[in-house]
């Protein structure tokens, strides 16, 4: 078990005073049996109101409200976190999901929903491209996805993009680059496409090493996914690193898109050239 503090800090600069909107926070990492949330505040400057809620996945999220004006938003979030997880887990998959393609349960089935469903439809390329992974029927699930994972982490280059949005899936194929959040839609659509349930999952890097693709530093913002097989439950899958488990990945958010799964979401009334520039730091380190 490793501890590790979290520094997560965004400001926004303003040419003068600006009318600042509500402003929605996914900055609380989600408790896991891999990791325990040992502290978490988050600090606003210019004062604020902050009210707590969970989702319908039940991410932590916070709704920061403010009564006053001002040219500077500054948020602090600084947590603790005591995570578990190993390098190499072992995943005790129920028997009927050991071999692809098996069948989910109905209730598994009706639970998962939306998470087996592309969110990026159209045309047959992307499920094309997933089925060049299958071995043969039946083959190993975990193996293919496994395959899948890795084969996007060869296939396609790590490429750090700062503005907004997420790339579809079939953008990243034929560009051949991305980013984390780019990778994570891929594998998430391209296991979709086959019959799995899967979802996207938003939170922080530890890269103690400096070797991890992704990394800032020794930590950053990042994003990978998840795919739920009957027995073992969720499991981990980094495209961008081409890794299987938990181990260096703290979660915050879960959710059917990314897009669902930001950090940071809000707004301003003022003049259109109001707004100056936007400064992130993170850091996570023991």
């Amino acid at each position: 078990m490793v501890e590790l503090r979290i520094h997560h800090q965004t400001t926004y600069r303003y040419r003068q005073p600006v009318s600042l909107g509500a402003h929605r926070l996914m900055l609380r990492p989600r408790e896991t049996r891999e990791l325990k949330l040992v502290s978490s505040v988050i600090t606003v400057t210019p004062a604020a109101t902050v009210n707590w809620a969970n989702d319908v996945a039940g991410n932590a999220v916070a709704t920061v409200t403010f009564a006053l004006p001002s040219d500077t938003l500054t948020i602090d979030s600084f947590c603790r976190v005591a995570l578990s997880a190993v390098a190499y887990p072992i995943f005790d998959i129920a028997a009927s999901a050991i071999a692809f393609p098996f069948r989910y349960s109905d209730d598994d089935w009706t639970d998962l929903g939306a998470l087996t469903v592309r969110q990026y439809p159209g045309g047959d390329g992307l499920q094309a491209w997933a089925q060049g992974f299958v071995a043969g029927y039946p083959t190993d699930t975990l193996s293919l996805l496994k395959d899948i994972n890795s084969g996007i982490g060869n296939a396609i280059a790590y490429q750090a993009r700062e503005d907004e949005g997420t790339q579809s899936p079939s953008q990243t194929l034929a560009l051949s680059a991305g980013s984390c959040r780019d990778l994570a839609t891929l594998f998430v659509e391209a296991v979709r496409s086959l019959g799995f349930g899967a979802r996207v999952v938003s939170g922080y890097l530890h890269d103690p090493t400096r070797t991890l693709l992704g990394s800032a530093d020794a930590g950053s913002t990042h994003a990978w996914a998840e795919v739920y097989l009957p027995g073992a439950g969720w499991i981990t899958f980094d495209p961008t690193n081409r890794s299987v488990g938990g181990a260096n990945l703290i979660p915050v958010a879960v959710a059917r898109d990314i897009r669902q799964a930001m950090p940071m979401t809000g707004s301003f009334v003022g003049p259109s050239d109001a707004f100056l520039d936007m400064s992130v730091a993170v850091s996570v380190a023991p």
